[in-house]
């Protein structure tokens, strides 16, 4: 009996030591895991604060990149603005033609106001449009006054070409400053009672025909012209003495009635 005591009781005592030793194991194995996915915890917890202060702190950024623009573009609108009313206030007028215009003191007749002569004696149509950036463009015009084509008549150039390249002095400028205001002044009439060298092979029959064409390009394609032809002319069809000692430039007299005529369109 107490053999069998003996061997039991160890048995007992060793089944109870390997229990034990597993309840050891599994409690030891339970806490480092506990400890394990504790730590996990702490470390996704911090993972998580950092990338929420780094993603506050970007937004941050990219608000105030927002603002930013938004203050740039709210920027660019204002000094758009602000040039949008200096082009409408800007005021310019530009003269451009030939003698008649180069021998037109625009200080005198025009005193105070913005006016610029671009005027050449002897100029033609063909010359004005081999020229335009220096005429014209240079010059920024709010409104063009132009007057051009009796000294293509000297040069041979027949009345249809004259017309074409009038147009197309007028097109350009309307296409390269499509903010003025364009005006065709007739051609003047001519008077060869005066100073028949002066007025050469010109004649008021070719010159009304221009003018009967350019009238129309102007009506057709919303232009303002000018008639100062029949303004200046006499009974007798004829540049009025009182108005031209030549035949062909106006004198002071003849310049008054000219500007007496130009400034109901500087409004």
């Amino acid at each position: 009996m107490s053999k069998t005591t003996n061997k039991k009781s160890k048995k007992k005592k060793y089944t109870t030591r390997l229990e034990k030793n597993k309840r050891i194991y599994y409690k030891n194995d339970s806490s480092t895991y506990t400890d394990k996915k504790s730590n996990n915890n702490k470390l996704v917890l911090i993972i998580l604060i950092i990338s929420i202060f780094f993603n506050a702190f970007f937004l941050l950024k990219i608000n105030n990149l927002s603002l930013s623009v938004d203050d740039l573009n709210n920027t660019i609108e204002d000094k758009n603005g602000e040039m949008e009313r200096l082009e409408d206030d800007y005021t310019n007028y530009l003269f451009l033609g030939d003698s008649i215009t180069d021998f037109y003191d625009l200080d005198k007749y025009y005193e105070g106001l913005p006016v610029v002569n671009s005027g050449i004696s002897g100029n033609t149509t063909e010359d004005i449009l081999n020229d335009m950036k220096n005429r014209v463009y240079n010059y920024n015009p709010s409104k063009v006054f132009l007057l051009i084509g009796t000294n293509d008549l000297i040069h041979d150039i027949s009345v249809d070409d004259i017309v074409s390249n009038i147009e197309k002095i007028v097109n350009e400028i309307n296409s390269n400053e499509p903010q003025s205001e364009i005006y065709v002044e007739s051609v003047y009439p001519v008077n060869d009672n005066l100073d028949e060298d002066m007025v050469d092979v010109r004649n008021n029959d070719d010159i009304m025909e221009i003018n009967e064409e350019i009238k129309k390009y102007c009506d057709d394609n919303g232009y303002t012209y000018i008639n100062m032809y029949d303004k200046l002319l006499d009974d007798d069809g004829n540049f009025n003495e009182e108005y031209t000692d030549d035949g062909l430039h106006p004198n002071s007299r003849g310049y008054e009635v000219i500007t007496e005529e130009i400034k109901k369109y500087l409004d």
